[in-house]
């Protein structure tokens, strides 16, 4: 009877695997993704991060047994942060070389470009970086631009969050902006503001300075916050720049004046920022000040999940993955969920199958929320420190968790918390 019993499973589990198999027939004998973000100038590390996580997700996949049996190929190309560049690109990847899937994107603006051609192509773009709420709130949510998904935190990581940290501070009474001057920088500040001003009405802006894209001489932006002396400075030029800027800001002596406080780099969390600033953390010439955080932090959280992928990237790149690569590893598998589910490449099919889906990312679930494809999940902010013991380079700590719910604006609505 035991016998007849595990004949009649092991019989279940053949017709199971064969109906499976020839349910999915019309799928390619390989899987084709193309992914696109910057892989030139003083940003790009931020592009090469996406190539070493797409690699080893690529790689881990196809040593499994591929998607359905079918083998992942990568192509991955410049974007130049030029929305002109992304959309031929898209193009190319699509009607040229036949890609299944698209992933990537730095910049807010290309993204905002990509979205509303990506019906025209029929398949679906996450987007890993860019992180205007525009995407999310506007084009996919209230005009219907539904081939489109964010698998990172947006906007409201790099204004929102940063208030609810900092509102209880008593010292800080003064505040300013250094904003990248695009809507990254203008939507992070006004969010910040008004945020920051609906807890503490008391606060007082004294100076709003901003940045041209890829600039690199911030000393006229730097004395003119001195001579307002904020408590506090939100800032937003990223990757290059933002170094650039802190460095600068160090030689005007900003930190060692005993009226400021805090500055606040959004995404200065990165691998690439915390490689660059770890000299002056190390010699302490922030004083303590620098505070930042970032769309993934690869020592939070402290558990099995995240440190098997951080001594993976390690072990395969010899470095720590930033999040653009801990991003775009997570797209891969959600985008392996979806095919899988649906045993099909047809786009509406794989839309219906992400809207909702909860993917493992390394730093744990994430939730795509139905309604605007916005990736929910938490990343702390922090603030930076140098400790050889725990990493050969400078890292956030004494991290602030709040969770997602509390500081993630929500439809149908969008209004601040």
């Amino acid at each position: 009877m035991k016998k007849m019993t595990k004949i009649l499973i092991l019989s279940f589990f053949g017709i199971f695997f064969v109906f499976s198999t020839a349910y999915a027939s019309g799928l390619p004998k390989v899987i084709k993704i193309g992914g696109q973000g910057i892989l030139s100038g003083s940003k790009a590390d931020y592009g090469h991060q996406m190539i070493m996580g797409a690699q080893l997700a690529v790689q881990e996949i196809n040593n499994s047994g591929g998607i359905l049996g079918r083998k992942v190929e990568m192509k991955f190309m410049d974007s130049e942060l030029k929305p002109s560049v992304a959309t031929k690109n898209a193009r190319y990847l699509v009607k040229e070389w036949g890609a299944n899937f698209l992933f990537g994107i730095d910049s807010s603006g290309v993204s905002m470009a990509l979205a509303p051609i990506m019906p025209e192509l029929d398949r679906i773009l996450i987007v890993c970086h860019g992180a205007t709420h525009k995407l999310n709130e506007q084009l996919i949510y209230k005009k219907g631009f539904r081939n489109t998904f964010r698998i990172s935190v947006p906007t409201y990581q790099d204004g929102i969050l940063p208030a609810l940290v900092f509102k209880d501070r008593s010292d800080i009474k003064t505040i300013a902006s250094l904003a990248a001057a695009y809507s990254y920088g203008y939507d992070s500040w006004d969010m910040f503001e008004k945020t920051l001003k609906k807890y503490r009405p008391d606060i007082k802006v004294v100076a709003k300075t901003e940045a041209p894209f890829l600039h690199m001489d911030f000393t006229p932006q730097l004395n003119a916050l001195m001579a307002a002396k904020p408590n506090l400075i939100l800032a937003t030029p990223w990757g290059g720049e933002g170094l650039m800027m802190l460095r600068q800001a160090i030689y005007l002596g900003l930190f060692k004046q005993p009226w400021f406080k805090v500055w606040f780099q959004c995404m200065g969390g990165s691998i690439d920022m915390a490689e660059g600033l770890t000299p002056d953390v190390k010699a302490g010439n922030f004083h303590g000040k620098l505070w930042a955080t970032a769309r993934y932090l690869w020592n939070w959280p402290s558990t099995p999940r995240n440190k098997a992928f951080v001594a993976k990237f390690r072990e395969k790149f010899g470095r720590f993955p930033n999040y653009s690569a801990a991003n775009v590893y997570t797209a891969i598998y959600a985008f392996k969920k979806a095919v899988e589910k649906t045993k099909s490449l047809d786009t509406q099919k794989l839309i219906k199958a992400l809207e909702g889906m909860k993917v493992q990312a390394p730093d744990g679930e994430r939730w795509i929320r139905p309604v605007d494809h916005q990736a929910c999940y938490t990343v702390p902010a922090g603030r930076y420190v140098y400790d050889k013991s725990v990493c050969p380079n400078a890292y956030l700590s004494d991290l602030v968790i709040i969770p997602w719910q509390k500081y993630f604006r929500n439809p149908p609505d969008y209004q601040l918390p």
